[in-house]
């Protein structure tokens, strides 16, 4: 590369990642904002709300980057133009493709990595997305109980707090175990927090009291406590198999997928578009640059306007 392709690419490169970084940093303010309920409302932590919102900057880096490139050639072009460059270039004998060459090397850069992020890391970046949103959907206490209502389980579970307190705490807990035939277990709890240990989830009562009354017997035993453990894995709904969108498998999973699969059957058509889509997404930027540089790169005159060139292009 000549020094005047290295100076040409490094405008180009510069526009292009100023572009790039602010594009996809206010987009992704803007959907993290909309995200926001996954601490105030479902509890989560802060790196839980950054993990799930990162997940989208795969998307936005494919979507944004054509563009991004786009207005970096356009912006580049432009300036050369405007400070006579392009024609001192043009007068010295400098021919369109090599004035062109300093932007296809940074178009096939921005190609190579849209296709490695489309083909690769969206992906697993939407199956991950979906893994965490089914996760944090099923967390028991977040989002199944409603403060003042009584829940009834599907497993003979019925739970029921008056309030939430500071720091996510459960205030005034009745919970009802009826999962044993012939047998009731009844929970009353002034507070409960739910805590993880080992990877299990757990809900810790204080200043409470248990109460167990077999069927046949009107006799009931009462147990008082200050701190009672429940383990929440039997309060959760039970699992269902994870049907992953086309958009969320691999793109192996794409090219083989299992034709035995009844959804497989139902979408053949959207397994076919999300290929195709992948398998085409890296020459959006080829595409765009010779775009902007069949209506800018030819060399002109300040009194030329260019406003209807660049016009053409945007709209092209």
């Amino acid at each position: 590369m000549t020094q005047i392709a290295r100076y040409i690419f490094r405008i180009a490169l510069a526009a292009f990642l100023a572009c790039l970084v602010g594009l996809v940093g206010t987009i992704w303010v803007t959907q993290a904002l909309r995200e926001l309920d996954l601490i105030t409302a479902k509890g989560q932590t802060v790196l839980v709300f950054l993990f799930i919102t990162g997940l989208s900057l795969p998307t936005l880096v494919v979507v944004i980057a054509p563009v991004a490139l786009f207005i970096a050639v356009v912006y580049a072009l432009n300036r050369l133009n405007g400070d006579s460059e392009l024609i001192v270039m043009s007068a010295a004998g400098m021919k369109p493709r090599a004035i062109l060459r300093p932007f296809l090397t940074l178009a096939f850069a921005v190609s190579a990595l849209v296709g490695f992020i489309t083909i690769v890391v969206m992906p697993a970046s939407f199956q991950e997305l979906r893994d965490v949103i089914t996760r944090v959907r099923g967390d028991f206490i977040a989002n199944v109980v409603k403060e003042g209502q009584f829940t009834q389980l599907d497993n003979g579970i019925t739970f029921h707090f008056r309030e939430r307190g500071p720091g996510g705490a459960l205030l005034g807990l009745f919970i009802q175990d009826r999962r044993e035939a012939g047998k009731t277990k009844v929970y009353l709890a002034e507070r409960g927090n739910a805590i993880d240990v080992d990877g299990g989830s757990y809900l810790a009562l204080q200043n409470g009291s248990v109460h167990q009354q077999q069927k046949d017997s009107r006799d009931s035993s009462i147990l008082t406590f200050e701190r009672y453990t429940i383990d929440l894995a039997a309060f959760a709904p039970p699992d269902a198999d994870t049907v992953y969108k086309p958009r969320e498998r691999s793109t192996a999973q794409l090219l083989f997928p299992d034709k035995s699969e009844g959804y497989f059957k139902l979408q053949k058509g959207r397994f076919r578009a999300e290929l195709h889509d992948r398998l085409s997404a890296w020459l959006y930027p080829l595409a765009l640059v010779f775009i902007a540089f069949a209506a800018l790169g030819d060399p002109r005159t300040t009194r030329q306007g260019r406003a209807g060139a660049m016009a053409g292009a945007v709209l092209a």
